[in-house]
């Protein structure tokens, strides 16, 4: 069984001309299920993160001042959304499908959530277009739960996760993991537990090779009860933010070696689609279906 999570509450308004594309996610919901991926009674609909669940991560003042409108300028400016009640749902949602995800791959081995990778987002504020941290707030539920101890997180949007390192920063139950552009965003790194940095301009051989290399070293070192797998688009070579220059069928390769070797050795993972800004948004949505296309074919 192979269950996804998407909602009309992953949309909300931005000014005309914005680069975010918020319209990728209904259009990838149509896609998945429009190209037979999965049938329409796969696609479910997120739970909304509670305050308590974000708190496992996430400081009260943060959260709350997000959620009643009351962020600064400065903080609006990091974050690069303009506030709205819509936000404040669809950031609640996004962190909900991730949840509900994780709860999936628990009991079915794979799910993935139609939104999240949110890696930007630190415990106490928000940037680069993420709010809260989903993949951080799902692992710490599952903890906190007592459902999993050890966590391992395969980050490959082609930006750093400084958010996601920052918050587990010295915790040795969550191994993070984050391979991407050297001189892209953020320009100050914050460290992992490991990360890989690729030169301006590698494709496909180049980044599969060292993939091959690096990822049988992280779940031996990680020794993880669960895999959460940001598979961003942007590494595509028609990205406009991504700077390096893999194919298609590289980063769908990608996506086969990480959840491949995860599945080969009994490893639930939970695929969240991170970023993608391609010149292109039919070229976003066609990396994004293509990672669902090769996550499906996992699922038992």
């Amino acid at each position: 069984m192979f269950l996804l999570w998407s909602s009309s509450h992953y949309t909300f308004p931005l000014p005309e001309g914005h680069r975010f594309p918020v319209a990728k996610y209904e259009l990838l919901r149509q896609r998945i299920v429009g190209d037979g991926i999965v049938a329409a009674d796969a696609v479910c609909t997120p739970r909304r993160a509670t305050r308590d669940d974000l708190l496992r991560v996430h400081t009260a003042g943060y959260v709350d001042r997000f959620t009643c409108g009351a962020l600064d300028a400065g903080e609006v400016r990091r974050l690069g959304f303009p506030w709205s009640e819509r936000l404040v749902e669809r950031s609640h949602r996004a962190v909900g499908g991730t949840m509900d995800a994780a709860d999936a791959a628990l009991a079915h081995g794979i799910a993935m959530n139609l939104a999240g990778g949110t890696h930007h987002a630190f415990a106490d504020r928000g940037e680069g277009f993420c709010v809260f941290n989903d993949v951080a707030v799902a692992a710490r539920a599952l903890q906190s739960a007592g459902r999993v101890s050890r966590v391992a997180i395969v980050d490959l949007d082609v930006h750093q996760g400084n958010g996601t390192h920052a918050i587990f920063a010295g915790d040795e139950r969550v191994y993070t993991f984050s391979m991407h552009g050297g001189r892209n965003y953020p320009f100050v790194k914050v460290p992992g537990t490991r990360d890989v940095e690729l030169a301006d301009g590698t494709g496909d051989d180049e980044y599969l090779a060292v993939l091959e290399r690096e990822l049988p070293l992280v779940l031996a070192a990680s020794a993880p009860e669960i895999v959460f797998y940001l598979a961003g688009a942007d590494p595509h070579e028609g990205d406009r933010l991504g700077r390096l220059q893999l194919t298609f069928d590289g980063l769908a390769r990608r996506d086969a070696m990480v959840i491949g070797a995860c599945r080969e050795i009994g490893l639930p993972v939970v695929v969240t689609i991170a970023g993608g800004y391609g010149r292109d948004i039919a070229d976003t949505v066609q990396a994004h279906v293509n990672t669902a296309r090769v996550a499906a074919s996992y699922a038992r």
